[in-house]
């Protein structure tokens, strides 16, 4: 296991890049605590797998620092780094069997042959084939040989870190779940520094103690699912954590009011002079509907009965407004408000959230 220290990292695919704007993962400092697990978390094209493959070593940053335990590692080759990473494809040797492929990388470090038996044998349990030890990998289903590519990964008990690259996207969702059960018991265990790329919310918020979300290159906000879900740091925090996300309404705020066209809102809670394109933002979950005068007039669109419970679509001023009822609510046409809780809100600018001012 090894602390992860990342300094005035950045990187571009251009040989010569001249503004941010060229640049894959944008410049990051950030130390990635021994032994903790990670999930780094956002769409398609934000820098997730470049950053990974940066840390295994598969790419040389344009600029900055990766030490391991404090010792510079940015020059040296991924053999050197002593870490595990699989990929989003399987990655399997078709002509040894399950048990051979698991015990490869155990057997190419010289590993006690009985220890090598055992610990494939462990490995085999937790990724649910030990009664095909004995088969050739050749033609396997595609879900089974990227079990034979995580349970690789996971064999080695001294690395200095895991990586993963999406890894379950072939897997059935029944089996997503158990071997997201599975990496997080054997990160109890072993205490790996573990990280976990996906696009996936519900894959990061169940496997990491952080998860780091990436937008447009940048890290945005690194912390706890709980963190994640109250205090989104950037507005694509709130839009891409929960279901439905945060709901960002464009509005004017003075001291310890929000004005969403024409209609005041109390935050409950004092903010200094805000520049630049302010928004207010709150999730489904601290929303409710009201038949009185207080709150944003809106018009009911839909309501979805998701068995949980309701998801309400409502319209205001041609922006969508989600809020969560419960599951034996009666929503009437009359319902014709939109009531904020405080407690809930929170506000940006330039899509970045702006603290309360402290009494």
């Amino acid at each position: 296991m090894a602390k992860i220290t990342l300094e005035n990292l950045a990187h571009s695919y251009l040989p010569n890049p001249s503004s941010e704007d060229d640049y894959a993962l944008k410049e990051l400092n950030h130390d990635w605590a021994d032994g903790e697990a990670y999930a780094l978390l956002g769409s398609s094209g934000c820098g997730k797998s470049t950053l990974l493959n940066l840390i295994s070593g598969l790419l040389h940053p344009s600029q900055g620092r990766i030490l391991f335990d404090d010792k510079d590692v940015t020059a040296a080759p991924t053999t050197q780094r002593n870490i595990a990473q699989v990929f989003q494809f399987p990655v399997v040797y078709d002509t040894m069997t399950v048990h051979d492929n698991l015990a490869f990388p155990l057997r190419n470090r010289s590993a006690d042959a009985a220890y090598v038996r055992d610990r494939v044998q462990q490995i085999a349990e937790m990724i649910g084939m030990e009664d095909m030890l004995n088969r050739k990998a050749r033609g396997l289903t595609a879900d089974a040989k990227q079990k034979i590519s995580l349970g690789r990964g996971m064999v080695r008990e001294d690395v200095n870190a895991l990586l993963f690259d999406e890894p379950l996207t072939v897997i059935d969702p029944h089996m997503k779940w158990e071997l997201r059960t599975q990496l997080k018991s054997l990160h109890h265990e072993f205490g790996h520094t573990m990280i976990y790329v996906t696009h996936d919310q519900t894959e990061a918020l169940t496997f990491a103690d952080k998860v780091v979300v990436m937008y447009d290159g940048r890290v945005v906000q690194i912390g706890t699912p709980q963190q994640l879900f109250e205090q989104p740091e950037h507005t694509f925090v709130g839009y891409f954590i929960g279901s439905p996300g945060m709901n960002v309404l464009d509005a004017q705020v003075d001291g310890d009011t929000a004005v969403l066209a024409g209609t005041q809102i109390p935050l409950g809670k004092g903010f200094g002079a805000l520049s630049g394109k302010v928004e207010l933002g709150v999730r489904p979950e601290f929303t409710s509907l009201s038949t009185g005068d207080e709150g944003l007039p809106v018009t009911i669109k839909r309501v979805e009965d998701v068995g949980r419970h309701k998801i309400v679509r409502a319209d205001f001023n041609g922006t969508e407004i989600n809020v969560l009822a419960p599951e034996g609510a009666d929503i009437s046409p009359d319902m014709n408000r939109v009531v904020f809780d405080p407690t809930g809100i929170n506000i940006y600018s330039n899509s970045w959230r702006v603290a309360p001012k402290v009494a």
